[in-house]
């Protein structure tokens, strides 16, 4: 099992941005009872088009040089968590964990740009292809506003967390709350 973390656009080196490299050292560092590691690889890395971060990119990207899998996780935060959603629209995956996720523009050129709203949302799909859903939104997110991200966890049916004071995950080094929850899914 493989688990992709795909960060937000305008995210240059994700290596060593917010919560990206913690939460990639805690989950390669994850073991079983039997003691082989969980995940085959944890993969944390620029995208291509990393400032717009388009679909027609994205879409490839995932597929064709990371193979992402039926057996699969995507991590994916803001632009991130789009693309991980319009992966489980057509593709089967284990689960998707999704940081500042959002469903429309937001009135905003460079979302618009990015293609992923150019279609209605088919939230059954996606409910249908992912194994779980957990999702992680706050009040204070100054570029996604709550209505947006709860709309999505409605349509979703996701396990939500609504955490306070964590604006867009932008500020933060760790989420240990995110591994944690992702890890009882994977281990129970």
């Amino acid at each position: 099992m493989k688990c992709v973390i795909a960060p937000g656009n305008y995210s240059k080196q994700p290596e060593i941005e917010n919560w990206y490299p913690s939460v990639a050292r805690k989950l390669r560092h994850t073991t079983k009872e039997n003691g082989e590691r969980l995940f085959s690889e944890v993969v944390l890395r620029q995208f291509p088009d990393w400032k717009i971060g388009r679909e027609s990119k994205w879409m490839p990207f995932l597929e064709n040089v990371l193979e992402v899998g039926e057996d699969d996780i995507i991590i994916g935060h803001s632009t991130g968590s789009i693309a991980a959603m319009r992966w489980a629209e057509k593709h089967k995956i284990r689960g998707i964990v999704l940081v500042s996720a959002y469903h429309s523009d937001l009135g905003e050129p460079t979302e618009k740009e990015a293609e992923y709203f150019d279609r209605p949302w088919d939230f059954e799909a996606i409910r249908n292809n992912a194994g779980f859903i957990i999702q992680y939104s706050s009040p204070s997110d100054k570029l996604v506003p709550i209505a947006e991200q709860r709309y999505v966890s409605e349509q979703m049916q996701s396990e939500y967390h609504e955490l306070e004071r964590r604006g867009h995950f932008i500020a933060n080094t760790d989420f240990d709350q995110l591994v944690d929850d992702l890890l009882k899914h994977l281990l129970s």
